[in-house]
């Protein structure tokens, strides 16, 4: 007889998922008990605060475009295309979630500084996008890029190529079937990765101090206002990080609630992609 309500989860799992929980929510916790309530909004409406949020929100809204329009074309050249070195670049693509920021920063300050590898060639232009806006959307691209990349590419490996081969055996250009099939099957997948990038983003921090630095107004986000804060005003610091905190927790929830119903989703027009001209079944 089967018994009814079976997990399979022993106790002493359970017991240590709570002590997990406690790691992440007890800080989490402490923060919000240590805000000070009576000045809140004051502090979190300030003028430089509301000033390093909106360039938070602009810089991120723009480097998750970037991720869109570069990590696309990478995440299906990776879960698509057979080449000898295709190991190697998946590994550099993921070298920046385990790389330092800060390494990350200086590595982009070596490429887009004034006497970077590229940063002489775009001075000659009049270009200079070390300690500009320009350089924190490419910090923020360069570490939120890799979350786009394995979401997309998990998704692309888990729909499988069946649906893209019928297409282009009905006659539809490569172009053709990347549109009208490849997409829709994977959007939950990439919606997913397009908010973790996102939010992503909006948290950085090292490779933006050190690539862009702290210029109000202009690089300033709101990471670095905080910690600018932290030294002379704690009660504001705390304000601020419990925004940000609230801004992340919703941005994490909306990428893990997108999956479910984009499968959903899905699973209703399995057979609707298809190009012109042909039915996909």
């Amino acid at each position: 007889m089967i018994r009814q309500g079976y997990t399979g989860v022993p106790g002493w799992v359970r017991a240590l998922a709570v002590l997990a929980a406690v790691v992440v929510v007890l800080p989490l916790l402490a923060m919000v008990l240590r805000v000070d309530w009576g000045q809140f909004i004051p502090l979190v409406t300030s003028v430089p605060s509301l000033t390093a949020l909106g360039l938070s929100l602009r810089t991120s809204a723009a480097s998750t475009v970037l991720c869109i329009v570069l990590g696309v074309p990478l995440a299906l050249v990776l879960a698509r295309d057979t080449f000898r070195l295709r190991g190697l670049l998946r590994s550099l693509v993921l070298l920046p979630l385990v790389l330092p920021p800060v390494v990350g920063g200086i590595a982009l300050l070596y490429t887009f500084g004034r006497q970077g590898l590229l940063g002489q060639a775009l001075d000659v232009l009049g270009l200079r996008i070390a300690f500009s806006t320009t350089a924190v959307v490419l910090a923020q691209t360069f570490v939120a890029l890799p979350f786009l990349v394995v979401s997309l590419e998990g998704a692309l490996r888990t729909s499988g190529s069946r649906y893209e081969a019928v297409a282009a055996t009905l006659g539809a250009r490569p172009g053709t079937v990347f549109r009208r099939v490849t997409l829709p099957l994977v959007l939950p997948g990439l919606a997913s990765g397009a908010v973790l990038s996102f939010a992503r983003s909006l948290g950085e921090f090292g490779a933006t101090l050190t690539f862009a630095g702290s210029l109000q107004g202009v690089t300033r986000t709101l990471p670095l206002e905080i910690y600018l804060q932290r030294e002379t005003d704690p009660d504001a610091a705390v304000a601020l990080s419990l925004v940000l905190v609230a801004v992340a927790i919703a941005v994490v929830a909306l990428a893990y609630r997108r999956p479910a119903a984009g499968r959903a989703g899905t699973g209703q027009r399995t057979t609707a992609p298809a190009p012109a001209g042909g039915n996909v079944t």
